[in-house]
């Protein structure tokens, strides 16, 4: 009848965790996405991916130019939060825990939360070591000069515009932060405890 209320057709399980990883470039996101999907089984849903096809739609070349502009794109044409809601629902539908890489916009944070259950990480380690490492990784986004990567990297630290990019301001807002210094053993612990505080 009408006046029961229908539960909604998207709400997640309560026993659902929806984390969000923010962090600076080559910090160690993917590190930490390996460990929760190896060994906590978490899902992995990738902003990166789903803009990579949008990218290869639209037919343009695949780089951080192309990723920033469709992704800016997409928020300003439906809402901040476009991008990391679409893989939400794909993360309702499967209803397991589920890591989304990355969150970029305050925007995202905040709707996110909205929907409950939701924990966000962020990760930062020393510039230098963090272009080391991505530049190692050698995918599209990461064959650049060092002065290139501090430049996109300060791109994407700040914006008074929700739509945009604002790593610094996503960072400030993390339930847990971690230092990527050390080793992938030393990070492991720190999110293995952050892991435990979230049950």
């Amino acid at each position: 009848s009408d006046s029961v209320d229908q539960p909604r057709a998207c709400a997640p399980k309560v026993c659902q965790r929806v984390v969000g990883i923010t962090g600076t470039l080559g910090a160690g996101k993917g590190t930490i996405v390996d460990l929760l999907t190896k060994e906590e089984g978490f899902v992995h849903y990738s902003v990166r991916s789903y803009l990579i096809e949008c990218i290869e739609q639209r037919g343009m070349p695949v780089n951080r130019d192309s990723m920033t502009q469709v992704a800016n794109e997409l928020r300003a044409a439906n809402s901040p939060s476009y991008i990391v809601e679409q893989l939400h629902n794909k993360a309702v539908v499967e209803g397991k825990d589920c890591i989304i890489e990355s969150i970029r916009t305050v925007g995202e944070v905040n709707a996110l939360r909205a929907l409950g259950n939701f924990y966000l990480l962020a990760v930062d380690a020393d510039p230098a070591t963090r272009y080391d490492r991505a530049f190692a990784r050698g995918s599209e986004t990461d064959s650049v000069s060092f002065e290139t990567f501090i430049s996109n990297e300060q791109r994407e630290m700040g914006s008074d515009d929700p739509n945009k990019q604002n790593l610094g301001a996503c960072m400030k807002l993390a339930d847990f932060k971690f230092n990527n210094d050390g080793t992938e053993e030393e990070l492991y612990q720190q999110v293995r405890k952050a892991l435990k505080e979230m049950k």
